[in-house]
Formats: structure tokens, sequence, C-alpha cells
């Protein structure tokens, strides 16, 4: 059983920045993606970045591309999600996930993961 605990989240001016992160723990495979996901209230939860084990691949939402910034440190089990330049529009309870996973392979959609954190909650003011 693999546990996902996200914390960073908060509330934050438009234009301003956040960095989440992601602590993974548990019987976790030798290698797996992980991924962030959104969900605002009254939505669906939609991708918003995901990265490979071996950090040489990512993915981004087009919403989020040359804003946000996701990262891991395999050594301290962890990945982040570094906000800028954040928008009314990004507010929403943010999820990280886990999969096990080929090294290079990195997903992009909610059924690709099997695992999820609580979330933390993003306020975005304008």
């Amino acid at each position: 059983q693999v546990q996902l605990v996200e914390s960073g989240g908060g509330l934050v001016q438009a234009g301003g920045s956040l960095r989440l992160s992601c602590v993974v723990s548990g019987r976790t495979f030798r290698s797996y993606a992980m991924g962030w996901f959104r969900q605002a209230p009254g939505k669906e939860r939609e991708f918003v970045a995901s990265i490979s084990w071996s950090g040489g691949y990512t993915k981004y939402a087009d919403s989020v591309k040359g804003r946000f910034t996701i990262s891991r440190d395999n050594t301290k089990n962890t990945v982040y999600l570094n906000m800028n330049s954040l928008k009314p529009e990004d507010t929403a309870v943010y999820y990280c996930a886990y999969v096990g996973s080929p090294p290079s392979w990195v997903g992009g959609d909610t059924a690709d993961f099997d695992s999820w954190g609580q979330g933390t909650q993003v306020t975005v003011s304008s």
C-alpha cells in the first residue's frame, strides 16, 4: 500500500507563486511515475502535470504550460509542483497521484494512476 501526503497549498494573490510537495511512502514499486491533478468546485478532476521516474519525461496541461514546473527528488521520495503566475482559475484542490511504471513512462490521465493523496487547497485571489 502506498501513501501520498501533499503540502504547500494556501491563499495567494493573482500573479503569485506556490510550491506544492508530495511525499510518497509505503510499499512502492522500484520505479513509479507521479502526477498532479486538480479539482475545482463543481468540476471534474483534471490533469495538471506528470513526471517519469527518471525525471527525464514530463507532461503538462496546456493551461499551465510555461507557468508550472513538475520535478522530483527520488532520494526524498518527493515530487514537487512549482506554480508561478497564478491565476484565479487555478483555484482548486490539488492532488498528487502515483503509479508503478517503467522509468521513462509518464501518464496524463486520471485513469493512468492508481494511488492518490488527500489533496491540498490552492486559492488564488484576484
